[in-house]
């Protein structure tokens, strides 16, 4: 097995102990929220005797140790239980509500890179200039705007002031049709569709929850790039390669950005971890049907399927996520490919 091969399972080795303690972790704690489900699903008007009845048939009665095992039973069959809210199979609501969780967040941090990382190598470059004021500035209103109350004023001023930005209410506005599913997400189905007005109206709902999570996710990027470059300018490697009379741009680009990738694409990883927590509130300002809205919804009922179904499948992206960082490293540096011989 080559050098790559053998860390990619090892890594997979690795997180197996951790998706085994999100699991165990996630039924204990679900099981300590305050409310009672069967209650929840009977109803206000349901009688004690009904109410145990659902307690049967959702399996509550039993003891906890029991129930785990039966609950790890259902994983290892890829059942991930029924929600008692929606009264549709967790499994099938994550798979409709997660692309549009991923649709927003990857948009996001897309537009966030494309503001960050250009504007953190010119503020390297030019230390004191009105550019690193302007990098130290909008990292400043990044950390210190919540999310919610950036949402809220965007909302305001461009949907309910200057009435430029469609209705917050969802993925698409009502006038448009939703493409047909392929991926789930809305821009790529409408594109492989040929739909560009659904397309439109897909990047017009967008734009206003992507713009408050990229100014979260803008400031630790931002930060990262400005200081990974400002290292490797004052490196040893970058004078000899400026005295060796190789152009501006191959010792910007060539050799200072590229060994700042490695910090950088570290700090990408963590903000894409943060901004799936944050999108929660960022969905519930603007409608989004993804699933941090989900998860609030089932915890306000305790509804104990959903919100471990959830927990699990954030487990499991953030596990994907650390492997995609890994075969990053290894792109960029080819070492790290060649160290878990």
């Amino acid at each position: 097995m080559s050098g790559r091969g053998t860390a990619i399972a090892l890594r997979i080795a690795q997180a197996i102990p951790v998706v085994i303690g999100v699991v165990v972790i996630s039924f204990v704690l679900t099981r300590a929220l305050p409310g009672d489900p069967a209650a929840q699903f009977a109803g206000i008007a349901a009688t004690p005797e009904s109410i145990e009845e659902v307690r049967r048939a959702l399996g509550l009665d039993k003891p906890l140790l029991q129930q785990f095992f039966i609950y790890c039973a259902q994983l290892l069959q890829g059942d991930l239980g029924q929600s008692i809210s929606t009264g549709r199979p967790v499994v099938s609501e994550l798979a409709a509500r997660l692309p549009a969780s991923l649709e927003l967040t990857l948009t996001a941090l897309f537009v966030s890179c494309a503001i960050s990382i250009p504007l953190g190598i010119l503020a390297a470059t030019r230390p004191g200039s009105w550019v690193d004021q302007l990098c130290r500035l909008l990292v400043t209103a990044g950390v210190s705007l919540p999310t919610f109350f950036t949402g809220i004023v965007l909302v305001y001023v461009f949907y309910y002031l200057l009435g430029i930005a469609p209705s917050p209410l969802g993925r698409l506005d009502f006038v448009y049709l939703e493409p047909p599913h392929v991926t789930g997400f809305f821009l790529i189905d409408s594109v492989i569709a040929r739909d560009w007005e659904t397309f439109g109206g897909t990047v017009k709902q967008l734009v206003l929850p992507a713009t408050t999570m990229a100014l979260f996710t803008l400031a630790p990027i931002a930060r990262m790039t400005r200081a990974a470059m400002l290292s490797a300018l004052s490196a040893d490697f970058i004078r000899t390669a400026r005295a060796s009379g190789l152009s501006r741009r191959k010792v910007l680009y060539g050799y200072a950005f590229r060994n700042a990738l490695l910090p950088v694409v570290t700090t990408l990883g963590m903000v894409f971890s943060f901004a799936l927590g944050a999108n929660v509130l960022v969905e519930k300002v603007f409608a989004w049907p993804g699933i941090g809205s989900y998860a609030v919804e089932a915890l306000v009922v305790s509804d104990y399927a959903a919100v471990q179904g959830f927990v699990l499948a954030m487990a499991l992206l953030f596990v994907f996520l650390n492997l995609v960082i890994d075969l990053a490293y290894s792109v960029i540096d080819p070492r790290f490919g060649t160290s878990a011989k």
